[in-house]
């Protein structure tokens, strides 16, 4: 079973509240590239994809899915690994996704790692004791400084700085193997957790935090692929 730790409401209330940033910045984001497409209704999809995948998220939490403790945990099972699939197995070879890629500017899509501002929950939940310190700090400062500085890469590609495309190649890196490194260290807690009885991160495969790994990790390596191409493709 999911070890449950105290975490007071005002964080969980407040989670729901900025929790749907990210998918109305993605939504805004999808219909702004498509406007300038012959195709201009991906943002009514996409906006409907995550309205139903936040829906079955919350349906498969409340029903107790995630709560048995394995390895990899049944939040990943059940979420992440389908979903990355889904993005990586299918939508990446789609012809929409290829002219939204194509339509995008570079700078918009940077812009938007701005939403991983949520990785502050991370700390948060660290100083409730409901995260591994550790674990919490990496991740929610890689998230933090990713989303920060996601400011001034947008800002040097708009006013075409010479410097720019280094400057984003590096800052996509950094983003990259942040959310690798954080996700394979989840796992590891994980493991050390089953094998000793030590905190882990049991917190993430409740309602509501469990969105955080069922849509972060797939959807922000979704989108630094999508810029490595666009990165490519102008280096060309």
């Amino acid at each position: 079973m999911i070890t449950q730790y105290f975490v007071p409401q005002w964080i969980s209330v407040l989670f729901l509240v900025v929790i749907p940033i990210p998918f109305i910045l993605i939504s805004l984001f999808v219909k702004k590239a498509t406007s300038r497409t012959v195709s201009p209704s991906g943002f009514f999809g996409v906006a409907a994809f995550f309205t139903l995948y936040l829906l079955y998220i919350a349906y498969a939490s409340f029903n107790g899915w995630f709560e048995q403790a394995t390895l990899p945990p049944k939040v990943l099972l059940l979420t992440t690994f389908p979903y990355a699939f889904l993005l990586f197995g299918i939508v990446i070879r789609t012809q929409s996704y290829k002219a939204i890629l194509k339509a995008a500017l570079l700078p918009d899509l940077v812009k938007l790692h701005i939403f991983r501002l949520i990785g502050v929950f991370f700390i948060l939940l660290a100083f409730q004791d409901a995260l591994p310190k550790p674990f919490a700090l990496i991740a929610g400062l890689g998230d933090i400084i990713t989303a920060v500085s996601s400011i001034f890469v947008a800002r040097a590609l708009e006013t075409k700085k010479s410097y720019s495309w280094n400057l984003a190649h590096a800052w996509n890196i950094f983003g990259a193997v942040d959310i690798l490194f954080t996700a394979i260290f989840a796992n590891v807690l994980t493991k050390i957790s089953l094998e000793t009885g030590a905190m882990g991160v049991d917190t993430l495969a409740t309602f509501p935090f469990c969105i955080i790994p069922a849509f972060a990790p797939p959807t922000i390596l979704f989108l630094h692929w999508s810029i490595f191409q666009k990165l490519k493709k102008n280096a060309g």
